[in-house]
């Protein structure tokens, strides 16, 4: 047997995922699990440094990391839905290039889709779960909102001046839009025991799904006090068929998001290496 450090987030969509594994009803002979749990961009930095052997990241972050190979199952695709933009008042496209706009992080696939959208554009890293907050006390112009915040913010007092996935769909031909994406490192685990895991973590999305109740009640420890029928909401839109096997579908929205990205010269990516 030996032991993988994982690395996911305190997210109600991956704890979701990973409830099988966590309450024991999924597991391997094979495999010892510690689990390691940090807010996103925490692991976009981790895998940077190479600190775990398997981890959640976003999509993005991958263009900077080495040694790891994306995992067939896991990933998050908005499937016509996505990161949006909000502000207190109606934007155009020129007043949104020169506001300041909170992000979540720089890594986040959300800021690179909103570079490729709006080219450079001033930007402010602040916690993903204060981002309509700052917005409301004028602290940023604008905001980019990820996670349950897309569809609890308080819509009497915030615009959506954007939303990134209608312009994605209208970009990519409907592709889905890859947000996050699971990775294990071929340094400190070999092809057999990555494709394991693998194998471990969609029997344990498949758990999830044909126990809801039981996975949502385990999720909503995760749900930064959100009621139930929104985290409910929200694990729906984000653990679909491609977060099962994400397929050719899914492995070419990854590659369609680099493109872009290189074509404008945003980053380079030598190689992705799929499970």
């Amino acid at each position: 047997m030996i032991e993988i450090t994982l690395g996911h987030t305190p997210d109600a969509d991956d704890a979701f995922m990973f409830y099988g594994i966590a309450c024991g009803k999924v597991y391997s002979a094979d495999l010892k699990i510690k689990h390691v749990i940090e807010d996103i961009e925490t692991l976009n930095k981790y895998a940077l440094r190479h600190d775990l052997d398997v981890t959640a990241i976003s999509a993005h972050a991958y263009a900077y990391t080495k040694d790891y190979i994306i995992l067939r199952s896991g990933g998050s695709f908005g499937l016509d839905y996505g990161p949006i933009v909000l502000s207190k008042k109606k934007l155009t496209f020129s007043e949104l290039r020169k506001s300041v706009i909170a992000i979540p992080g720089k890594m986040t696939s959300a800021n690179l889709l909103l570079n490729l959208f709006l080219g450079k554009f001033n930007e402010r890293e602040i916690p993903f779960q204060l981002i309509p907050e700052a917005v409301l006390n004028d602290k940023v112009d604008a905001g980019l909102v990820i996670h349950e915040a897309q569809i609890t913010y308080d819509t009497s007092r915030l615009h959506t001046v954007l939303d990134l996935a209608s312009w994605w769909t209208r970009e990519t031909n409907g592709l889905p839009m890859p947000l996050g994406i699971n990775v294990a490192s071929n340094k400190s685990m070999t092809l057999e025991q990555i494709k394991m895991f693998d194998k471990l973590f969609k029997k344990s999305i498949l758990y999830g799904l044909e126990h809801i109740e039981s996975a949502v009640d385990y999720a909503m420890k995760y749900g930064r006090g959100q009621p139930r029928d929104i985290i409910t909401r929200f694990i729906k839109m984000y653990v679909n068929n491609i977060t099962i096997d994400m397929g050719t579908i899914g492995e070419k929205s990854i590659k369609k998001m680099f493109a872009m990205a290189e074509e404008k010269e945003l980053l380079s990516v030598s190689k992705l290496n799929f499970a």
